[in-house]
């Protein structure tokens, strides 16, 4: 808004005044660009190498990210026409969104702070859904409790587009992927519209273009389907008690990521026909007013939490049902517990390492990648909050050989990596939703389909290498002395797990039997130690407890 009152009332005396610089700039262009490139990437580096001499697992992260860059230009279309200023900006813009969001105080504290406000407001949610289901159903049964913010999420959105609040955000946001990677205004737009509306919406943005686009264009409208999630389904994984924050900023990072993959998977050789931002105009709803927008926005809805509800009901049934094969197979070489989850956990354990989850963690987080590739994202999140929960609730991290939960830095990797619609199911959905716009172009969608959805997939695997290199643990250091004297350990979390396990392994024995304490527990009165040994004793199993 600044930019535009700016040019509006001075941006003929500005350019005036700036002309002669910009003269000598386009001049010197042809060598100071190669200098500009040599002083960021020395500064990155540096930056990058001071950074992980602290934190060695984010060099994993690192190498992920250079591995799935060099995949999808080995699966380039035309690798001689790729446009690198494409590639690089909208690397660079990803870094940029990710540096301020996940390493920056105020980039922080905004994020969490614009999560902790969608929570709130999806909870208005319980006051429509309390009085047609009644409170006991909406506290027990997952249909009554998740899918209704869908309906209020999205009577929310189609508010905001008649409004045209969302039109005036996404114009500005394509506005600046456009100017820095010189992409199409039609693509652009599409891929922005998919940060806050799904794959099949964002395209009616741009209908009346999409018979007229280019090939590469087209691809990098479906690369932004798949690589994003849609605002209505967004409230329902907050919902499940996923971190809101890092949803966020998952979305907006996919954005410029998703378009610049597409032009390096699939580079332009075509003359597009819309190279002017003038030449596109962005649709408009075509409702009167703001309670008929209200309505479409709820009816419209409603498709989509019964298609939600079915695909569940089918996809973990069918789940279920190759689980009980596989075992059945499974039993017959003596291996009883084969299933689709184990499976996953060996053949995408390489991926999950590479996204920067510690070797540990990494069989559980390729179970959840393989479920939301092969079945959808929305079962995937459900297990990782699953896993969330039995961390914050402070179960052992490890029952016998099964680990029980993830650690928070595998968890925020997993929410960027799930975090797009690239999945076999998204596939007829994509092409239904885009044939229906343009049904002379069936067979160029279908051509391309599968290489947008492998490429929208390695860019939500991109963006959880991104997260796993900016990753730094936050929140205040649990003080344990501090933390036993407020508590009377009758339930567990995650602060008593943490402070157990220190003390348990700060536990000696000696050969006698008698016990000694070492580390912050020894300037501890011995019996307040053997106090607290006794209360954590009460809920893990450890050795110092025989």
């Amino acid at each position: 808004m600044a930019y535009s009152l700016v040019k509006k009332w001075w941006g003929s005396a500005a350019v005036r005044m700036l002309r002669p610089c910009g003269k000598y700039c386009r001049r010197a262009w042809p060598w100071l660009k190669w200098v500009l490139c040599a002083l960021i990437l020395i500064g990155l580096i540096t930056w990058l190498a001071l950074d992980m001499s602290q934190r060695r697992e984010q060099l994993v992260s690192l190498g992920g990210f250079a591995v799935l860059v060099l995949i999808l230009f080995a699966c380039s279309k035309h690798h001689r026409a790729v446009s690198w200023r494409a590639v690089f900006w909208g690397l660079g813009l990803q870094f940029a969104f990710g540096v301020f969001i996940i390493r920056t105080e105020p980039g922080f504290q905004a994020f969490q702070w614009l999560g902790a406000q969608i929570q709130t407001f999806l909870n208005y949610t319980i006051a429509g859904s309390s009085f047609v289901f009644g409170d006991i159903l909406i506290q027990e049964v997952f249909a009554f409790q998740v899918l209704p913010i869908v309906v209020f999420f999205s009577c929310v959105m189609s508010i905001l587009y008649y409004l045209g609040v969302m039109q005036f955000i996404i114009i500005k946001l394509s506005w600046l992927l456009q100017i820095t990677m010189g992409t199409a205004p039609t693509e652009t737009l599409s891929v922005v519209g998919n940060v806050f509306v799904g794959m099949t919406e964002a395209p009616l943005l741009i209908r009346p273009y999409l018979k007229d686009m280019t090939v590469s264009e087209v691809h990098a409208v479906m690369t932004g389907g798949f690589a994003t999630i849609a605002g209505s389904v967004m409230g329902a994984y907050i919902s499940f008690g996923i971190e809101a924050s890092s949803l966020i900023a998952a979305s907006v990072m996919a954005a410029p990521c998703a378009l610049a993959m597409a032009k390096l998977v699939y580079p332009e050789v075509e003359e597009s026909k819309f190279q002017r931002r003038e030449d596109v105009k962005i649709a408009c709803g075509e409702e009167k007013n703001i309670l008929e927008a209200a309505g479409n926005g709820a009816a419209i809805s409603v498709g989509l939490v019964a298609n939600i509800a079915a695909n569940l009901i089918a996809f973990l049934a069918v789940l279920e049902f190759i689980n009980a094969t596989l075992s059945w197979l499974g039993a017959m070489v003596n291996l009883p517990e084969l299933s689709f989850q184990l499976i996953c956990s060996y053949v995408l354990v390489p991926f999950a390492f590479l996204l920067g989850a510690s070797w540990e963690d990494a069989p559980l987080v390729a179970q959840m990648l393989g479920t939301k590739i092969f079945l959808n994202e929305f079962v995937a999140y459900q297990q990782l909050s699953t896993y969330k929960q039995r961390r914050l609730d402070g179960l052992p991290e490890w029952d016998g050989d099964h680990k029980q939960w993830v650690s928070a830095r595998a968890e925020t990797i997993t929410t960027f990596a799930l975090c797009g619609f690239a999945n076999l199911s998204s596939i007829g959905i994509m092409l239904g939703g885009l044939t229906s716009m343009a049904p002379q172009r069936k067979s160029e969608f279908s051509s391309i389909v599968l290489r947008a959805l492998f490429t929208g997939a390695c860019v939500s695997l991109i963006n959880a290498c991104l997260a796993g290199i900016l990753y730094v643990p936050r929140g205040e250091v649990i003080d344990c002395l501090d933390f036993f004297s407020r508590t009377d350990l009758n339930s567990t979390s995650y602060s008593a797990y943490i402070c157990c396990k220190d003390l348990f392994s700060s536990t000696l024995t000696t050969s006698n039997g008698s016990l000694s304490f070492s580390g912050v527990w020894e300037s501890l009165d011995f019996n307040t130690s053997v106090t607290y040994l006794q209360k954590c004793c009460g809920h893990y199993n450890a050795t110092a407890c025989t």
